[in-house]
Order: structure tokens, then C-alpha cells, then sequence
């Protein structure tokens, strides 16, 4: 499916990979490109219409799928971190809450809002923004790596489920990318706009998943190994 003429809708765009993702869309001649965000005071982006979103709220999401009915294309970007001591740490169990919140629940509850709309049109396509945290082991980032990994697995359950259906479902899974949310971790970024541009090409391609960073695709190669990277890391990532 091509970005060019579709009508398209972001969740968790008003920075970040969520807003590369929109003015790359404007770029690559959508129809339309709604930005999907939870206070639209203040933001002005040339050919980007705001809406008020909030993932963790059935109404919001409800209210923003009836005022973006003509979405073809929907991308469940919105997503949230946080740095915790480890698997084990007292503000685990809280910490995992938030994220399955956002990252898995909202991605579902999105998705649920978005497919009847997306089943009446001729083409239709889902991309859910991924991670590799899913494959590699980082303790201070267990609650987040554990909603992604979740988010990974409906993402799978969810293609096989809509392809009869005619919408396709791309997985986008990436490592850190230089934004707002990895300020302050000190580790190799990806550029947003290399993530957009390599994801929107898969989904162009007809692909079910992009790996849009070599650290991801080097991981994703180990999982067929004997010692997967999961278990031991490759060098370099």
C-alpha cells in the first residue's frame, strides 16, 4: 500500500517519531494525515489536522475514530518508557501497569475503533510501532520491554486475523530512536526519519514486519540460533 493519496491517522503525534511519521506522509502526497494527540492546543503543522486522542480512554478513542472515518491508513505509534532498577524492583508491578495501559491496551483499543472503518475501504493497512527491546535484555527497561512484547504478539495475532479482511498489518520494530523518549539514555539513536521513510517502504513492498535499524535486524537473525540474542547479545548492539 502506498502512503501517496491515503488518508492517514497517527496516534502519539504530536513529536517525536509519531510527528516524523505525519510529515513524512504530508511529504509522500497523502490524502489527508490526522495527528492523533492528547491536548491539540497549539499545535500548527502545515497540511496535519490535529485530534484529540488519549489511548488509555475508550470515549477519546471512540470520538476520534467517528471524526477520522475516512482513515485508510492507521499508525499506533503512541507509546510511553520509564527507567526502573530492574525485573525485581518495588515499582515493577505499578510501573508494568502504565505501560500495558498505553503501549498494548492502547494499541488494541485503537485498533478495535479503527477496523470497522478500515474494512469498508478498497485498501487498508495497520502499522504498529514495535521494539527490539522484545529481544534484548535490558533490565531497566523490564516493564516497557514486557508491554512490547505483548504489543508484538497481538500485532501478530492481529495480521493473521484481517488479512481475509484486506487490511494489512506491518510490524515495525526498531531500537532506540533519537527522541523525546530516550533523551537521557546514553546509547546509539536511530533517526526518526530514517525509521518513517524505511517503514513506509515495507509497507509499499507488501511486508509484514521492517526491521528499520541494523542493531534490530542483527537481533532478529539470532532468534533461530542456538544461543539467541535474548539470552546473550550480540556485540555491538
Amino acid at each position: 500500500m502506498e502512503v501517496k493519496n491515503a488518508t492517514v491517522f497517527i496516534t502519539g503525534a504530536s513529536r517525536g517519531l509519531g510527528l516524523a511519521f505525519a510529515r513524512e506522509a504530508v511529504r509522500r502526497g497523502a490524502r489527508k494525515v490526522y495527528a492523533g494527540m492528547r491536548n491539540i492546543t497549539g499545535f500548527d503543522e502545515p497540511g496535519i489536522l490535529p485530534i484529540q486522542i488519549d489511548v488509555t480512554d475508550s470515549a477519546s478513542i471512540a470520538a476520534a475514530a467517528k471524526e477520522a472515518a475516512d482513515t485508510t491508513l492507521l499508525i499506533n505509534n503512541a507509546g510511553i518508557a520509564a527507567l526502573i532498577e530492574g525485573p525485581l524492583a518495588v515499582d515493577t508491578e505499578t510501573q508494568s501497569q502504565q505501560m500495558f495501559d498505553t503501549n498494548y491496551y492502547g494499541v488494541v483499543r485503537v485498533s478495535q475503533a479503527f477496523e470497522g472503518i478500515l474494512t469498508t475501504k478498497s485498501q487498508a493497512a495497520i502499522i504498529n510501532v514495535l521494539s527490539d527491546i522484545v529481544w534484548l535484555p535490558r533490565p531497566y527497561l523490564t516493564p516497557y520491554a514486557a508491554s512490547k512484547a505483548a504489543a508484538w504478539s497481538f500485532t501478530n495475532q492481529l495480521r493473521f486475523h484481517l488479512k481475509e479482511r484486506n487490511i494489512h498489518v506491518l510490524g515495525l520494530h526498531v531500537g532506540f530512536v533519537d527522541t523525546d523518549l530516550t533523551k537521557g539514555i546514553d546509547v546509539p539513536k536511530a533517526s526518526p526519519d530514517d525509521v518513517v521513510r524505511k517503514t513506509y517502504d515495507a509497507l509499499a513492498a507488501g511486508k509484514s514486519e521492517v526491521m528499520a535499524d541494523k542493531g534490530t535486524a542483527v537481533l532478529k537473525s539470532t532468534l533461530a540460533a542456538e544461543v539467541p540474542g535474548y539470552i546473550v547479545p550480540p556485540d555491538g548492539v
